[in-house]
C-alpha cells in the first residue's frame, strides 16, 4: 500500500522509533510499513493518521477509489 509516512515523519522531524514509540510498535514495523513490505492494520492506520492529524487516506491513499481530480465516466 502506497503511503506517505516516511515522507510526514521527516517532515515533522520525528525518527523511525519516535513514530513507533508514539504508535506502540517496534521500529522494524515502522520500517516494513513505509518500504511497502507491511500493510498496517485498520486499527494502526488510525493510530498512526493520529499521530499527524490527518485522515487516514490522507497517509494511506485508498487505491480503489479514483483520484477526486480524474474525470468520471
Amino acid at each position: 500500500m502506497k503511503n506517505s509516512l516516511r515522507e510526514l515523519r521527516a517532515e515533522r522531524g520525528l525518527t523511525q522509533a519516535d513514530l513507533a514509540a508514539l504508535i506502540g510498535v517496534s521500529r522494524q514495523a515502522v520500517i516494513a510499513i513505509e518500504s511497502d513490505k507491511h500493510d498496517p492494520s485498520l486499527d494502526l492506520a488510525y493510530r498512526i493518521a493520529s499521530v499527524f492529524q490527518l485522515s487516514v487516506e490522507s497517509v494511506f491513499p485508498n487505491p480503489h477509489r479514483p483520484l477526486q481530480d480524474s474525470p468520471t465516466a
